[in-house]
């Protein structure tokens, strides 16, 4: 490995750094982004259970807000009502929407960075290869000519080239293939939060008008 960086030259370093941005960026979200994490599959079910009758007290709604992000939304919900009993829907109903843009907004750290490390990997690439074709036309033009061009230099222009070519496209594709993985999970979350928090709005809109 530390011939191949050697023939590569110092093009290759800011890549280097971009694949190991990359891999921490790729592990922290496969970490974060557990479902466990973002939105368990009995949490909905298990909160309207809790808050059949009534709205539950203040430190189970923090218990939830800090169990996931999903708990955070339906803790905001719950945490509107219990200031309001008497909260209307347009109320409620962007209580709960602020909550679920802050939500998306956790679920989307960093995957603006994935995807751009995916852009320009390839472009820095580019570069390299750009200066190892600059290496190669300036060692033939000091050598006077094709057949008087230093050998070595020769060889160290086509590695500069080749390396940074081949290791700019082993960083950008797997980092775009994590980011559009990321992306739909995201998605996914997303669409399963609004599902669980428009139940959770339906309820809690049953619960006032009982009151009134």
């Amino acid at each position: 490995m530390l011939s191949i960086l050697q023939a590569a030259g110092w093009p290759i370093i800011p890549l280097v750094l971009c694949s190991i941005v990359a891999l921490a960026l790729v592990v922290e979200r496969f970490l974060s982004l557990r479902q466990a994490r973002v939105a368990p599959v009995t949490l909905v079910d298990e909160v309207l259970t809790v808050a059949r009758t009534n709205v539950p007290p203040a430190d189970t709604i923090d218990k939830l807000a800090a169990n996931s992000i999903l708990g955070l939304v339906l803790a905001q919900g719950l945490r509107a009502v219990a200031a309001d009993n008497r909260i209307s829907e347009a109320n409620l109903r962007t209580a709960v929407e602020a909550a679920g843009r802050d939500a998306v907004h956790r679920m989307e750290t960093y995957l603006n960075a994935l995807g751009t490390i995916a852009s320009a990997a390839p472009l820095m690439g580019l570069l390299g290869t750009v200066i190892g074709m600059i290496e190669i036309f300036g060692s033939t033009s000091t050598g006077g000519g094709a057949t008087g061009a230093n050998p070595a230099d020769l060889a160290h222009g086509i590695s500069v080239a080749l390396y940074n070519t081949a290791f700019g496209l082993i960083v950008a594709i797997p980092s775009l293939m994590f980011y559009r993985h990321f992306r739909a999970k995201v998605e996914s979350y997303t669409l399963a939060m609004e599902q669980a928090s428009e139940r959770l709005v339906q309820h809690l809109l049953r619960l006032t008008s009982t009151r009134r």
